[in-house]
């Protein structure tokens, strides 16, 4: 995604709320939004103060038209904000997966060049009812509703296309727990991610680059 931004000359900033930086007040001073992921769930905004305020400035998003990508938890907050509902789905989804994209795809912007099916990390327990009015673009073998848009101008990914190995390597090390409860072999998933992480680039490239080119339009 950083890539894809500065391909364009956009400058770019991160806010890590997970440790500790402020979600913005106000969406007024940017020209789009991109939401990551996270191992919290956007119910427990009761809990976790930071779910809430990243709900409010998605919606403020979607009032002003402005470019929003939500990746993973992002794009769980952003079916939220579009009124639909989150839950668990009783079992996680981590791994290396085929992603089949829905006939809609095709005449989808982001996706209409994109080969499938392809092979993406998914790592998530939660699932979301397709928005009113969005448009599903991707399903797998666990997940209905793998990717989504709503207009033009947001989309949704619950499986990762910006992943790298390295990356990987560290959200196994991080959430070693999880893994075990759900018997995921980390080596498998390690070796994986070696072997497919360097293929879903291209895809990446054109998917994040369709978006970032929406910011010259909002």
């Amino acid at each position: 995604m950083v890539e894809a931004l500065e391909s364009l000359g956009a400058a770019w900033e991160i806010r890590r709320v997970d440790l500790g930086a402020p979600v913005p007040i106000t969406l007024a001073p940017f020209s789009g939004l991109v939401v990551m992921g996270g191992p919290m769930s956007v119910y427990e905004s009761g809990e976790i103060p930071h779910i809430g305020e990243e709900l409010r400035l998605i919606e403020e998003a979607l009032r002003r038209q402005k470019p929003i990508l939500g990746i993973c938890l992002g794009s769980q907050l952003l079916a939220a904000a579009l009124g639909a509902r989150v839950y668990s789905s009783g079992r996680e989804e981590i791994g290396w997966f085929d992603v089949h994209l829905t006939e809609a795809a095709r005449s989808d912007p982001a996706f209409s060049r994109v080969a499938a099916p392809f092979r993406a990390l998914h790592w998530h327990g939660d699932s979301f009812d397709l928005p009113s009015g969005a448009v599903s673009l991707a399903r797998s073998a666990l997940t209905e509703h793998q990717a989504f848009r709503a207009g033009r101008h947001a989309l949704g990914l619950l499986f990762h296309l910006e992943a790298t190995a390295a990356q990987v390597m560290a959200m196994a090390d991080a959430f070693s727990e999880e893994l075990a409860a759900a018997s995921v072999d980390r080596v498998e998933l390690l070796k994986d991610s070696e072997r497919f992480a360097p293929k879903i680039e291209p895809l990446a490239s054109e998917v994040f680059g369709d978006w970032a080119a929406a910011l010259t339009c909002a």
